[in-house]
């Protein structure tokens, strides 16, 4: 890549305005401040010649820009308005040719990740975004972009814009959906009371976190025809999200996967690369989600179910390649404090 070389030129500070400088100009004040008072790439406002002049500037030094050279806060502008999509503001004042995006709400962040690394594959551009997939909240940065040169050429720019242009923009936020839900806890150990239910509270506080209102719990034991009707008759009701807990494994007592199917939902992909959460269960009823979760979520505070919910309530269908590409990503450390999600379990779904 070869590097332009940029010349300036000496200007009385009163014609300065509209112009970029070539340099940092230090301001001391003793005891107070000690630094750069304006930055190299500033473009001088005129609100700033009495700042500069009481600086001693009755000149200063700025760049000569062609024709072909766009500064670096100009093109970080551009950049951003190509790379929001759905649900995605960005900053207005650039800070040293960087820009934040950020979401407009709370949502599923999704990257569109082959067109940005094509995109920081164009010289003098840079990208760097949160991961695929994330849950953000309103106001979050998602993600930051800037030319590296002060100034860079308007084709190389050009270059860069074509990519997120293609697809409407490389980032957008989906809205989280929050239907009422309907649990069915299997297993004729917590049916005939034996043992305390422990998979409730556990569900339910992972649904609210998420804006989720958990409208009926039933009880049923490890009976298809039964786990069967109990799924219809919340299906009836109208409930826009149905859970199945326990009975997911491949032991004969283990019959929920059977009755899920039975009941007749569609699409059904069962088991994944993804540790824990392994036996899980994903399909859907004429568009109403259906998840089979196993054992696990009872025991860690991460694990496929946390992964896969907000894609869910994103109003994404989850096919069997969904679930394989978590294979990279997908290993719980099972750290002694979990800190999820602020760890590196799912961050490449």
């Amino acid at each position: 890549m070869t590097m332009k070389q940029k010349s300036g030129k000496v200007i009385p500070v009163d014609q300065a305005v509209g112009q970029v400088l070539a340099h940092d100009i230090t301001e001391i004040r003793p005891g107070q401040f000690k630094g750069p008072a304006f930055k190299k790439g500033h473009i001088v406002r005129p609100e700033d010649l009495d700042h500069l002049k009481r600086l001693g500037k009755e000149n200063i030094f700025v760049l000569m820009l062609g024709p072909d050279d766009v500064h670096e806060n100009e093109a970080a502008g551009q950049l951003a308005k190509a790379l929001a999509g759905e649900g995605v503001l960005f900053d207005e004042q650039p800070s040293e040719g960087k820009i934040s995006l950020r979401s407009a709400y709370r949502g599923l962040l999704k990257v569109d990740v082959d067109s940005l690394t094509e995109l920081n594959m164009v010289p003098d551009i840079t990208c760097a975004s949160r991961h695929n997939n994330t849950l953000v909240e309103k106001g979050d940065i998602i993600a930051s972009t800037r030319a590296i040169p002060l100034v860079i050429d308007a084709d190389t720019l050009e270059q860069g814009l074509s990519i997120p242009r293609k697809s409407g923009g490389i980032f957008s936020i989906k809205r989280l959906s929050s239907p009422d839900t309907g649990l069915i806890i299997t297993g004729n150990e917590v049916y005939h009371g034996r043992i305390e239910d422990k998979f409730g509270p556990v569900i339910r506080k992972k649904l609210e976190a998420l804006g989720c209102h958990l409208k009926e719990t039933l009880f049923a034991p490890d009976d298809r025809e039964f786990i069967t009707e109990a799924i219809k008759g919340l299906l009836e009701k109208g409930l826009g999200l149905i859970l199945v807990a326990g009975g997911m494994s491949v032991d004969p007592d283990d019959v929920s996967r059977m009755a899920i199917a039975q009941a007749g939902a569609s699409d059904l992909v069962y088991g994944t690369p993804v540790l824990p959460g392994a036996m899980f269960l994903y399909g859907h009823f004429d568009g109403v989600p259906v998840l089979g979760l196993p054992a696990c979520v009872l025991y860690y505070k991460a694990t496929v179910f946390d992964i896969l919910l907000p894609r869910v309530l994103a109003g994404e269908r989850i096919i069997r390649k969904d679930l394989a590409a978590m294979a990279h990503g997908g290993l719980c450390l099972d750290c002694r404090e979990c800190r999820y999600p602020v760890c590196p379990f799912g961050k490449c779904a």
